[in-house]
């Protein structure tokens, strides 16, 4: 398997760069109108935690919002805020379990398809959508409202502001749009209270953290966490078989099916299984069109002996909406589940961070009513 380093995905456009100074100019003006009050930033009586970057692309941000879930919904009504990247639908929607993805996106639909007793809302203006969560009476019961991708939307002032840096593009190396993939400035990092350093490879020696720390250069008041990767057993995408990666046998061809971001890391760690790989890559949130599906089809059809395909779970609901698929392509069909996981025992001080937040400042939390 390569060896993965930090930075090792980023690629700057240096003719660009012009541009790039441009785009800085228009974005550390929105941010200087926020700094000095010109812009308002809204304050919410129930707790609110955004998880965002810097960054255009994924950082990792679905299982890291799937985390909180899992730490906060047990003793609070847990409520997701997104946009609804690329839905096809307008305004503010409050998932049920008859929601399809087209009407909220994938990822929200992803977060309602597993955890369905919270509640899991789109709604571009996220201001509005708050307080649609907090007041409308289905919603009213909400604790926390979980804010996703809203780094850059600054009309929220949420009670903890989560950073997640992409370990493959550490920001400390790359440059503002169009030349790099920078959705604003670093001293943009300045603004969060937690740091997580995503994606982090195994096998990191105490030396590369410490360098890591250092390079990141953060504030006295900034906390910095690291997380990996980790992947869950394969589930079949017609019924509920499942099988271990290590099942894998290292002459298995297997058809990588991805429509994220940042697939290269997740090639390298299948490679660890097979060195058979056929990659085809999309777009992160890609529509599957009627092409696509005869591409894949076709791909899996030329491909000898053992064979098996793999697709992520993001993918596997926006291939859920789409007919065509071959019988074969669906009878060795994987989708592939992913969690994350806090590297040196840092998982405990991440938690009490969180849930003391939520506890302290929660509305209608039962563990604030018991201390009452």
């Amino acid at each position: 398997m390569k060896k993965s380093v930090e930075g090792d995905f980023i690629k700057i456009n240096e003719w660009l760069l012009p541009l790039s100074w441009i785009y800085s100019l228009g974005v550390s003006i929105r941010n200087w109108c926020f700094d000095i009050g010109m812009l308002r930033k809204h304050s919410f009586t129930t707790p609110v935690i955004s998880v965002g970057n810097l960054t255009v692309g994924g950082c990792g941000k679905t299982p890291h919002v799937e985390y909180l879930i899992s730490l906060l919904q047990e003793k609070h009504k847990v409520a997701v805020l997104s946009r609804g990247y690329k839905r096809k639908s307008k305004g503010y929607i409050l998932a049920d379990k008859d929601t399809t993805m087209p009407m909220i996106g994938d990822e929200p639909y992803q977060m309602k398809q597993k955890f369905p007793d919270i509640h899991v809302a789109v709604n571009a203006d996220r201001v509005k959508g708050i307080n649609r969560l907090i007041s409308d009476e289905e919603t009213k019961d909400t604790d926390v409202v979980l804010l996703d991708d809203a780094y850059q939307h600054r009309y929220v002032k949420p009670g903890v502001n989560i950073l997640l840096v992409d370990y493959h593009r550490l920001i400390i190396y790359d440059k503002l749009l169009p030349a790099g993939r920078l959705r604003e400035p670093k001293d943009g990092k300045e603004r969060a209270d937690l740091v997580i350093v995503t994606k982090c490879p195994e096998g990191l020696k105490p030396m590369d953290y410490r360098v890591l720390t250092k390079a990141m250069a953060l504030r006295p008041y900034q906390k910095l966490f690291f997380t990996s990767i980790a992947y869950d057993s394969l589930r079949s995408y017609e019924g509920s078989n499942t099988r271990p990666l290590s099942s894998i046998m290292p002459d298995e061809q297997i058809m990588l099916i991805s429509g994220i971001a940042s697939p290269e890391q997740m090639i390298q760690d299948l490679s660890a299984y097979s060195s058979n790989i056929t990659s085809l890559s999309y777009p992160d949130h890609h529509q599957f069109s009627a092409s696509d599906i005869k591409k894949i089809n076709k791909t899996f059809e030329g491909m000898n002996g053992s064979k098996m395909a793999i697709i992520t779970e993001k993918d596997a609901t926006r291939l859920n909406h789409i007919e065509g698929l071959s019988d074969e392509v669906k009878k060795n069909l994987y989708v592939l589940p992913i969690h994350i996981e806090f590297k040196l025992d840092q998982q405990a001080n991440f938690d009490e961070y969180i849930k003391s937040y939520v506890v302290k400042n929660s509305r209608h939390s039962v563990l604030v009513r018991k201390d009452k």
